[in-house]
């Protein structure tokens, strides 16, 4: 870690890497939050151990990235809603299981192929990324075994989970914007092998991605330059509460 700063105070990080990695920051510390919100809510008792773990990987990804920033708690816990730049996908609420899986799948997938791409360059991300491959294939697994499970389901689980693949369909195409410091990537490329691997997993379940009208929805976010969803600003409030009630509190 680094030594304390404010969130706002400049650090030795190259401007560039910093701004890249605040958002993917971001990006692993809100889902990881969303994640933990399952804690004594999941469906089986396996689950409970399976996204605490997940959740738990995503945390120590965001510690990691965040502190090539600044801070970590300063920056986790003190920013404000316009100064976070992580996806809006992430943050949208967990809604019942397969909205989560969904969400999930999606996410994990874009991770999986951004990790192996920064796993191969030369940079400041490159040990970061051949440890989080590792991490991210098991997300990754884990979404598309619950999307194959519920798309071929039962009746309910089918259309629960279809109608989670079309609802968070339109948050999908902020994660190919490019990221600023991360200059190595192949976006259109990254965009390909995502859309490519989703689809043959879908197509497994027996569901399928929106088309036609539907795809218009397919627009870039934009949570990257600070700007968020409803839901966001309510869970940040109560992701920051308690650091925030007690300032300079020690544990």
């Amino acid at each position: 870690m680094t030594a304390p700063t404010s969130p706002t105070s400049p650090t030795t990080t190259a401007p560039a890497t910093a701004a890249a990695a605040l958002a993917l920051g971001d990006d692993a510390l809100v889902l990881s939050h969303h994640l933990g919100e399952w804690a004594g809510h999941a469906p089986v008792l396996e689950e409970e151990v399976a996204l605490a773990n997940i959740a738990l990987d995503l945390l120590g990804q965001a510690r990691i990235l965040l502190s090539l920033v600044g801070d970590e708690d300063e920056l986790a816990y003190l920013r404000e809603e316009r100064a976070f730049r992580n996806l809006q996908l992430v943050e949208q609420p967990n809604g019942d299981f397969a909205h989560t899986i969904a969400r999930q799948l999606y996410f994990s997938t874009y991770q999986a192929f951004l990790y192996e791409e920064l796993a191969r360059t030369d940079g400041p991300f490159t040990a970061l990324a051949a440890k989080a491959v590792k991490e991210v294939a098991y997300h990754r697994d884990h979404a598309e075994q619950w999307t194959l499970r519920l798309g071929d389901g039962t009746e309910e689980s089918h259309h629960r989970m279809q109608r989670a693949v079309d609802q968070l369909w339109r948050f999908t195409g902020e994660m190919f914007q490019p990221v600023d410091g991360a200059h190595d990537i192949d976006w259109p490329s990254l965009q390909e092998s995502w859309h490519s691997s989703v689809t043959e997993v879908i197509r497994g379940a027996t569901l399928t991605l929106p088309e036609g009208p539907r795809a218009d929805a397919w627009a870039a976010g934009a949570g990257r330059q600070g700007l968020h969803t409803e839901s966001f600003g309510r869970m940040l409030a109560e992701m920051q509460h308690l650091h925030r009630s007690h300032p300079g509190a020690t544990w």
